[in-house]
């Protein structure tokens, strides 16, 4: 009988890989640019962009604030020292509803280095955009931003190029996104643009606009 048992077991192990596979036990101990350390039961691995652990874990990505990897063909986020075993259940995805409108234009509030504001979302526009007087209620390190020219309802403009260390929206947050700091009062409401909506996905829904965050 325990023989016939152990048999049984055996072929539902066979037949049902999902039940019997186990996650491995992954942490997130370095971020080195393109690079990191992750210690995958028990054992520290350096993985690089694309490579994959003896373990079967994948790095997919990494920048100075997380990591991506992949197992088993699922894909998880990491922190620095944060982990993953069997036990983790996935977070679902972080996602924005946003009504349409006057004039069938979608606004949003946001929020950078903890303030809030208010954002017209604005796929014409190449990046997030302020107004000087904007940006120094923000606390926007607009100064040492490199000089461009931009193209006004006024005409050319001075304006400064620069990287926002983070930006939320909702459930979503972003890092280090490019914004344009015009020196002058345009735009009079801040434009929330393809450095921000160019890393999320985008559907449009009876009149709400469904912002999703990719990874």
């Amino acid at each position: 009988m325990r023989q016939l048992l152990g048999a049984f077991l055996s072929l539902a192990c066979l037949l049902g890989v999902q039940a019997c596979w186990s996650m491995p036990d992954v942490s997130l101990h370095g971020l080195f640019g393109q690079s990191a350390v992750l210690v995958i039961d028990g054992k520290q691995r350096l993985l690089k962009q694309g490579k994959t652990s003896p373990e079967g874990v994948t790095l997919i990505s990494s920048d100075r604030q997380e990591a991506i990897i992949e197992v088993d063909g699922q894909r998880f986020t990491l922190g620095l020292s944060q982990h993953i075993s069997s036990s983790f259940e996935a977070v679902k995805m972080a996602e924005v509803r946003i009504p349409r409108g006057h004039n069938g234009h979608y606004f949003v509030t946001g929020f950078v280095s903890g303030h809030a504001i208010e954002f017209l979302v604005d796929t014409g526009a190449s990046a997030v955009v302020f107004n000087i007087n904007q940006a120094k209620v923000l606390g926007i390190d607009y100064r040492n931003g490199k000089s461009i020219k931009i193209n006004t309802a006024s005409g050319m403009a001075d304006a400064r190029d620069v990287v926002l260390g983070k930006l939320t929206i909702g459930g979503i947050t972003l890092y280090n996104v490019r914004c344009i700091v015009n020196i002058g009062s345009h735009p009079t409401m801040a434009l929330l643009g393809n450095s921000f909506l160019s890393k999320v996905q985008m559907t449009e829904e009876e009149g709400v606009l469904l912002l999703t965050k990719k990874f």
